[in-house]
């Protein structure tokens, strides 16, 4: 039995943490540690969508060396995530985005309705909540979601009519790494998050993704197709660069 577990000790070592925690003054930091055998040295990375701050190393770099290195850059940390856009919460009284419109959101009490697109006392754009305050949040994304999945059926539709191929099935995620994707099985998903930038971005994304079901690549031809669908390409993949990671701060 002893020997037993001798060799389970040997065999099976505490697991690694998933993080390693810094301080730089009074604030507090976890940094997620990734182990990657393709690393060749330590590499930190503040992620501008979710505000998470990701260490990678070298698969064979012991943990030690990644504590130090962290340590060592705690002021680095600190200053890109103090330069991080505030994250709003759907909360009454904060205002989202829609179509790239300010929108406030209102809380309008009575009975329990879904939430709806209209204006505030004032006339101003808002998003209407009825019902129980604590279900804001929750009603809020259902009206993001409902209105995201109206925009991008109607441009797939158009866009798929224009070349003569239909999409199989559209799919809304919360994506982190993509805007858009197209299978080989013509299945199309998209960030529901596109909801909330103006127009002509959307509509450019739902392009793209359609110009994909006869085109799987990033071609010459399969660019020329995009920019004939959607003639506002150039403009909506800058707008991206500059605003798109800005789209995930909203609905913290």
């Amino acid at each position: 039995m002893v020997l037993s577990l001798l060799r389970r000790t040997l065999v099976d070592p505490a697991p690694e943490p998933d993080a390693i925690r810094v301080a730089f003054g009074a604030s507090r930091f976890d940094v997620a540690v990734k182990r990657s055998a393709r690393a060749r040295r330590m590499t930190l990375r503040v992620s501008s969508a979710t505000g998470e701050v990701v260490l990678t190393i070298p698969a064979r770099t012991a943990l030690a060396s990644a504590e130090r290195f962290v340590g060592d850059h705690a002021g680095w940390i600190a200053t890109r995530v103090a330069k991080l856009p505030g994250r709003v919460a759907f909360v009454p009284g904060a205002e989202v985005p829609l179509r790239g419109v300010p929108h406030r959101i209102v809380a309008t009490g009575g009975r329990r309705a879904p939430a709806r697109v209209g204006v505030d006392e004032h006339g101003a754009p808002a998003l209407l909540v009825p019902g129980d305050p604590d279900l804001v949040a929750a009603r809020v994304r259902d009206l993001l979601l409902r209105e995201a999945r109206a925009d991008l059926a109607a441009a797939v539709a158009r866009h798929t009519a224009t070349i003569g191929i239909p999409a199989k099935r559209i799919t809304l995620r919360d994506t982190r790494s993509r805007w858009g994707s197209c299978s080989a099985r013509g299945h199309l998903s998209f960030s529901w998050r596109l909801i909330l930038a103006p127009a002509f971005v959307l509509d450019y994304l739902a392009a793209h993704e359609v110009a994909h079901l006869k085109e799987m690549n990033h071609s010459a031809r399969f660019w020329r197709l995009t920019e004939r669908l959607c003639p506002r390409t150039d403009e909506a993949e800058a707008w991206l660069q500059r605003n798109g990671a800005s789209l995930h701060r909203w609905g913290a």
